[in-house]
């Protein structure tokens, strides 16, 4: 067996109004060593609303990061505490979303131009836990984005304390492109990432961006320390399947598509207790059976049916019957020769 493979090898990122801790649950049952991030949360959001409603998640999520938004020392000292208060296994600090709202905050992808305010609070929140600080950013923002920029910001955010940076291979236009277009308009270079690997060995260098299956993410292990997958697992969870195998080296078998569903019923049945509707679940799962047969049926059912007053879990026990046998239980596979052996 080879050595055990940190957390960072394979991460889904954090993508707000996706990755609440309904779906991450879910993906847990996919894979069971690929880290996890929460949506962003912001700092004020946990000083001054409802804070169960935005860190409460479960222990079967091992192992989650918190990511937050915001600037001000004090404020992200306060809630890395909390983080590791909840049990958190990481706490993040997000450099790197370009909507308008976050940078009137004065957070996410504007803060790339701010080294020492970020540095000043990744100090803050070492000070503050003892959980891993780790930031996530892109490769440049408007026309701060010559490499000498980056590694300025990356030296000066290194000095404070912080490891391990999760690089977006996009620059980010603050100003005319929308977040969506700011996912898929400026070209990926992995490049300057694989250049800041190479330059800066000490640190750990995680790549995100544009990454759609476990083969493109084991060609980037060659070089980077890890990978981070974003929107291709929400969209196709099932591309995780294989992940314990193939990335993190378990010898473990993969659970096919019917036993994911089957151990998911429990977990709403609980949810539906505590008078979570449906829809708040079934919306994560739309994307299981993606490119297989019976995936329309599947997905029409749970649209239709999970908003519903008194929709349960009979709704997914009927949408599960709109798919072939053959699909529920296939069970992913991949040659010997395919594992990846990650440095």
């Amino acid at each position: 067996m080879p050595a055990p493979r940190p957390p960072h090898t394979l991460s889904v990122a954090p993508m707000m109004d996706w990755t609440d801790r309904h779906d991450r649950y879910f993906l847990r049952l996919i894979t069971k060593r690929t880290l996890l991030y929460t949506e962003m949360v912001t700092t004020g959001a946990l000083l001054h609303g409802d804070r169960p409603r935005h860190l409460d998640f479960s222990r079967e999520e091992h192992p989650v990061a918190l990511q937050l938004g915001g600037s001000d020392p004090a404020a992200l000292a306060e809630s890395a505490r909390m983080a590791e208060q909840w049990g958190y296994d990481e706490v993040n600090l997000n450099c790197g979303c370009p909507s308008d709202r976050v940078q009137s905050g004065m957070f996410g992808a504007c803060l790339m131009g701010t080294p020492d305010v970020v540095a000043r609070g990744v100090e803050a929140m070492r000070g503050a836990t003892t959980l891993p600080v780790t930031v996530k950013h892109r490769i440049g923002i408007d026309d701060l984005d010559s490499y000498e920029h980056l590694t300025r910001f990356v030296s000066t955010v290194a000095s404070a304390g912080c490891e391990t940076f999760i690089v977006h291979a996009r620059k980010a236009w603050l100003q005319g492109l929308s977040p969506k277009e700011n996912r898929e308009i400026p070209p990926l270079r992995y490049e300057v990432v694989r250049r800041l690997k190479e330059d800066f060995p000490h640190l750990t260098v995680v790549l995100n961006g544009g990454v759609k299956s476990l083969e493109e993410a084991r060609e980037h292990l060659a070089w980077a320390d890890g990978v981070m997958i974003g929107r291709e697992a929400y969209q196709n969870p099932f591309v995780l399947a294989l992940a314990d195998r193939e990335i993190f080296g378990e010898d473990a078998p993969a659970r096919t598509r019917r036993e994911v569903v089957e151990r998911l019923v429990p977990y709403v049945e609980e949810m539906l207790a505590r008078d979570v509707y449906l829809s708040r679940v079934t919306r994560h799962i739309l994307g299981l059976f993606a490119g297989q047969p019976g995936a329309r049926g599947w997905k029409r059912e749970l649209s239709e049916r999970s908003f519903r007053p008194g929709a349960g879990v009979e709704v997914i026990r009927d949408a599960l019957s709109r798919v072939p046998d053959e699909v529920l239980d296939a069970r992913p596979s991949v040659a010997p020769d395919a594992l990846v052996h990650v440095r």
